[in-house]
């Protein structure tokens, strides 16, 4: 008698599971046509009236919802002690409309043409990556996320005679996901997850490849993390970049995003590491987070400051 009321229970349990994963993908597929919907009404929107769209999506997030509001200004009080609040409160405006013109840029590049990408995410000095290509050399391009980089992964295989692969955290949503990645890699752009980094960078190694690796967020395990000193701040990077460049011995430049105006950016790429291994363990992702850091100082309110960067502390 235990033994049936045991097995009913699992079966329950079981049946319960499939409920609750088809209730899931019903709940996804709305999600992806609600996506949908946007893409085509974004698609018919000029740009001028899209950043009215995006003042208004700013309005919401920012004063109706109060989207991560706290953790916004937290980050901004400590890492910028010294600052004026009235400052603050200028930088905490700027990041909410630079995250709702990356959510409304975003959307609209979907339907964008390739000449639209090429005239507005321009790369400004194809020069410094030029012997490179020469040599037919692989290299890592290491960026954050700050200003539209959403787009860079879109233009990028536009503008350079090479493969470019750009590792990326999977989206939740199935549909939406493969959505995204059939977009970039009609343009040529492969997006790899980031579970995947090892095995790809294995595969082309005989193939002249850009790499492009975003390392300014959280790191989800921090046993791993890199920690540089970064806006005042002991802080964990993800130690992608740097592991990936020593394995396979791979130069790595940054790539600077521009806001010119909305809308309207410059790729800009700086070299900054030749010969990894020539380099104390560390080093690479110090430069990184250097080079990160300027960029912030400069432009604040073009960084995501909504990330909750700093959740984890060093240990002992």
């Amino acid at each position: 008698m235990t033994d049936l009321c045991l097995n009913r229970g699992k079966t329950a349990g079981v049946l319960q599971s499939l409920c609750n994963q088809k209730l899931m993908a019903v709940l996804n597929f709305i999600l992806f046509l609600i996506a949908g919907l946007f893409m085509v009404l974004f698609w018919l929107t000029p740009f001028w009236l899209l950043y009215r769209i995006s003042d208004l999506f700013r309005l919401v997030f920012w004063r109706l919802a109060g989207y991560r509001k706290s953790v916004v200004m937290q980050n901004l009080h400590d890492c910028f002690p010294d600052e004026p609040e009235e400052n603050l409160k200028k930088i905490e405006k700027s990041t909410y409309r630079n995250l709702t013109d990356i959510i409304t840029e975003g959307i609209k590049g979907f339907t964008m043409t390739d000449r639209q990408f090429i005239k507005r995410y321009r790369l400004s000095n194809p020069e410094t990556i030029q012997p490179y290509f020469d040599r037919g050399q692989s290299f890592i391009a290491v960026t954050a996320h700050f200003n539209n980089w959403e787009w860079g992964a879109s233009s990028a295989s536009l503008q350079v005679p090479y493969r470019v692969v750009a590792f990326y955290k999977t989206l939740s949503n199935p549909y939406i996901d493969n959505l995204l990645r059939r977009t970039r890699e009609r343009r040529g752009t492969s997006l790899v997850s980031i579970r995947e980094t090892s095995l790809t960078f294995e595969k082309l190694k005989d193939t002249p490849t850009i790499f492009l690796m975003a390392a300014d967020q959280n790191p989800g395990k921090p046993d791993n993390a890199i920690w540089v000193k970064f806006l005042g701040r002991e802080t964990a990077f993800l130690h992608g970049p740097e592991k990936h460049a020593r394995a396979n011995n791979l130069p790595v430049v940054y790539a600077h995003i521009v806001r010119k105006k909305r809308g309207w950016y410059d790729l800009v790429i700086e070299p900054m590491i030749e010969n990894p291994n020539e380099l104390p363990y560390g080093e690479i992702t110090r430069r990184y987070a250097s080079k990160l850091e300027e960029e912030i100082r400069a432009n604040p309110g073009s960084w995501l400051w909504s990330h909750r960067r700093w959740k984890h502390r060093r240990s002992e």
